[in-house]
């Protein structure tokens, strides 16, 4: 199976969102593995990426129905039968494999905690709203989120059945240049991130893939 990879590097500090807190101490937890270690689930990705995916091709006026069948193809259509499964399967963004499997190895050996992987990954944020009248802050306004911190890079594995067309690659790769926040509170500064597409040897290919979907933005243009 051809496997290429996402990788997205935090920009900012980021939650990706688990939707739920802990009792006591936050309101919004992020998502993270037994190990302690966060990471982003590959279905949210998966849809991330179609959104603008087909965002971008609603900019078109050449060969639109062309690009909406390749994204129907890679990304899947709505349905749970085999014809509507897309070519693509996102794997869970997730940190270095080897950095998880040495820190893995210290939880087992009882030298490392779960918490203390998450506490050195992460940080609790908290924020208010603020009565513009007396300046004070409301009443039950308090909130509390967790966040990844910034500068971390997560990896996604870009699994497929058979050779993607070029269009299918071009399509991930303007998905991923316009893929600039994700998680929760992306709206409020967090969650700014860059999304690149690699090669199975890693070479960044992002660039090389967006030109076949970049000249129909040229021919828009002109």
């Amino acid at each position: 199976m051809p496997i290429y990879q996402l990788k997205i590097k935090l920009l900012s500090d980021t939650t990706f969102g688990r939707g739920d807190g802990v009792a006591g101490l936050i309101d919004q937890e992020v998502e993270h593995d037994p190990f302690g270690f966060p990471y982003l689930r590959g279905r949210t990705i998966k849809g991330l990426l179609s959104e603008k995916g087909d965002n971008l091709i609603a900019m078109l006026t050449n060969h639109r129905p062309s690009w909406e069948r390749v994204a129907c193809d890679l990304f899947g259509t709505l349905g749970s039968t085999i014809g509507t499964m897309g070519a693509v399967h996102v794997g869970d963004a997730c940190l270095p494999e080897d950095l998880r499997e040495a820190v893995a190895f210290q939880i087992k050996d009882k030298t490392l905690t779960k918490t203390e992987v998450l506490d050195s990954l992460t940080t609790i944020r908290r924020q208010t709203s603020i009565d513009p009248q007396s300046g004070t802050p409301d009443e039950g306004s308090l909130r509390s989120f967790r966040v990844v911190l910034r500068d971390r890079c997560f990896t996604a594995d870009l699994i497929f059945e058979k050779m993607p067309s070029d269009e299918m690659l071009s399509l991930v790769a303007v998905g991923s240049l316009a893929l600039r926040r994700l998680g929760s509170g992306r709206n409020r500064g967090r969650g700014h991130v860059k999304c690149t597409l690699h090669d199975a040897d890693g070479n960044d290919i992002t660039h090389h893939y967006a030109n076949y979907f970049g000249q129909e933005i040229k021919e828009k243009v002109v």
